[in-house]
């Protein structure tokens, strides 16, 4: 009798290994379809809007209970208000101030979402700028100029790959107000700049040529250097502008504002709560040849990205939140220790993934400042040959490589 079973056995045995196979590859499949695509904020409900006042009730959602300031969309995204500090909390309903609504009808908004954007255009600020166009390697793509006191000085602001111009806009007050003109480009794929070439990534290798034509077109307004500010995978693209333009001599440095340092580190971290075997696993089914099929299409990261801080030869400023929630803290950690003779870190605490300024823009705009009138004078380029060597090199052995003049490129 035992001798019949045993086929049996091996059957059964056999079809629960299958089942358990396919269970696996199912959830391998959802948890990269769900690191493809990233969590949508679900609607808050607006409870009630006094103009008089200067307030909006909210009902109590994870977005209407954070500290600081935001956008608020409404009307499936026609309408936008300006939201300010938490004024009290009252059972599941939160009062908040209404700092300013700029287009739509607030009083009829039931629901709306938020984000970090502010402000929907320079003309917030009261400071002349232009609207122009920068011709790349594409073609022309749109571009906001505000130039302001020495036009020598300018920054480029590069938005993140998920997102538009407006993002950086937060940025513009305080490097204004610090004497740099400033750069707003959009660039390939955006929605703004043409597509670009094909990828299998929503994000490709080619963004970091549109940002070199943007600081062409600095040149041509005057500017004889540069500082490049990168938020989200905007922050790899500018660092690999500083690292492979042919006009990089006049980059004097990079702000970083939420990096996306490590793609595969960020990726990971949006299947968290799955066992990590399966979380390798999805990483790996979007970087291969069925990635398609669950979404890698779409990805805003290049799962391939890596920083690599010893190629850095300029100073850099990274502004970090220990609950980023997108991109890794340890990771930005981890880039700053391997290089503190040209990397500054400040962190911050309780701030979403590139709302920094949102949740404290006093620090933020404190730091980025201070950066620019302390930090950034103190250190400069490190020559090409030390920079090699600084893979092995300590920190006070990579100190001594500092250059104290750099002249402009030819072009």
């Amino acid at each position: 009798m035992a001798g019949r079973l045993d086929p049996v056995r091996g059957v059964l045995a056999a079809g629960v290994v299958a089942a358990g196979a396919v269970a696996t590859g199912a959830l391998t499949a959802r948890t990269a379809r769900r690191m493809a695509t990233p969590r949508q904020q679900r609607a808050t409900p607006v409870r009630g809007v006094d103009l008089a006042s200067g307030t909006i009730r909210f009902g109590a959602t994870p977005e209407s209970l954070l500290p600081g300031r935001y956008s608020f969309w409404f009307a499936e995204g026609r309408g936008h208000a300006r939201v300010g500090p938490i004024i009290g909390i009252d059972g599941d309903g939160v009062l908040r101030e209404l700092q300013g609504v700029d287009t739509g009808d607030l009083t009829a908004a039931r629901e709306g979402r938020f984000n970090g954007w502010m402000w929907l255009s320079p003309d917030a600020f009261g400071v002349p700028f232009r609207s122009e166009r920068v011709q790349t390697t594409q073609g022309a793509v749109p571009a906001w100029v505000v130039s302001v006191g020495d036009v020598k000085r300018w920054a480029v602001l590069v938005h993140g790959r998920a997102s538009v111009r407006q993002e950086a806009l937060r940025a513009i007050p305080a490097l204004v107000a610090a004497g740099w003109s400033v750069l707003l480009p959009a660039y390939r794929g955006d929605g703004e700049a043409p597509a670009g070439d094909t990828s299998r990534y929503a994000v490709t290798d080619a963004e970091w040529v549109d940002v070199e034509s943007a600081i062409l077109h600095a040149l041509d307004e005057g500017a004889t250097e540069v500082v490049l500010v990168g938020w989200s995978s905007g922050a790899s693209i500018v660092l690999a502008t500083a690292h492979r333009s042919r006009v990089r001599e006049v980059i004097r440095g990079v702000v970083l504002d939420s990096p996306v340092l490590d793609g595969a580190q960020a990726l990971l971290a949006r299947g968290a709560g799955v066992p990590e075997p399966v979380r390798r696993g999805a990483l790996s089914l979007l970087r291969g040849p069925w990635g398609r099929l669950v979404g890698a299409h779409g990805l805003d990261v290049d799962p391939s990205v890596t920083a690599d801080p010893a190629e850095l030869e300029v100073p850099v400023l990274v502004l970090q939140s220990e609950d980023d929630g997108v991109a890794p803290p340890e990771v930005a950690h981890r880039f700053a220790d391997a290089r503190p003779d040209l990397v500054r870190l400040v962190t911050f605490q309780g701030a979403r993934h590139t709302r920094l300024w949102n949740r404290d823009p006093e620090r933020w705009e404190g730091a980025v400042t201070a950066w620019l009138a302390d930090d950034l004078p103190a250190l400069d380029r490190v020559s090409a040959p030390e920079t090699a060597s600084a893979r092995t090199a300590g920190p006070s052995r990579r100190a001594e490589g500092r250059r104290a003049s750099r002249a402009r490129p030819a072009l």
